[in-house]
């Protein structure tokens, strides 16, 4: 009576501990888990931000490398005609072909030339060449911009490498935790068995010996 009541003492002692050890583990692994998925979480929100703040630039980038490839007839003949005359006709070109015939008549007036050969050859010769300076700025202007945008695209993009690393990190010690949770789990289990057979090894000894054996 005696010793089966010290077995069921060893047993009930060794399944408190076991679930007491399992208890703790699983309630560890819940934490990181929940730590982990918040992390995770952030990592996304911190990204979408990213993202949402460098939208413009992209999209900006992208008009402007259009514009380029209308420029150098890329997108078809009809397109590049079409982004000429947009040129041709702004506000700007008008201006500046004002202001230069104006100079180069006021220079011929001053000169006595206003009707000679070369004052007429100029004007015909200056808005031609005005419209190709001008469609080369606006190139490289657009080029400006497509650049703006290729680095925006590349900062949403190594942003985008950075969290989905940072993310498989986490998850990789999510999965640590929750092998590292069933380990735990079953080593109590293992704790508690030896505990008893211990026990009852223990009890079988004693016995052994009171008995003569």
């Amino acid at each position: 009576m005696v010793a089966a009541a010290i077995v069921g003492s060893a047993v009930v002692t060794g399944v408190a501990s076991s679930q007491a050890s399992k208890s703790a583990a699983k309630k560890a692994a819940g934490a990181q888990q929940d730590t982990t998925y918040a992390s995770i979480e952030e990592q996304r929100r911190q990204f979408d931000a990213m993202r949402e703040l460098l939208n413009p630039f992209v999209d900006a980038g992208k008009q402007a490398l259009g514009g380029q490839q209308d420029l150098l007839g890329l997108n078809g003949s009809e397109a590049q005609q079409a982004a000429i005359d947009n040129i041709a006709n702004s506000s700007a070109f008008k201006t500046y072909q004002q202001q230069g015939e104006n100079a180069i008549l006021q220079n011929a007036s001053a000169t006595g030339g206003l009707r000679g050969g070369n004052t007429q050859a100029a004007l015909s010769q200056f808005s031609p060449q005005l419209l190709n300076q001008m469609v080369n700025q606006q190139y490289s202007n657009l080029g400006g911009l497509t650049a703006l945008g290729q680095n925006a695209a590349a900062g949403v993009g190594n942003a985008g490498m950075q969290s989905a690393n940072n993310i498989s990190g986490l998850l990789q010690n999510l999965g640590a935790s929750q092998a590292g949770n069933a380990l735990a789990q079953g080593q109590a289990n293992a704790n508690m068995w030896n505990g008893v057979n211990s026990a009852i090894g223990s009890l079988g000894g004693m016995y052994l010996y009171k008995n003569g054996f």
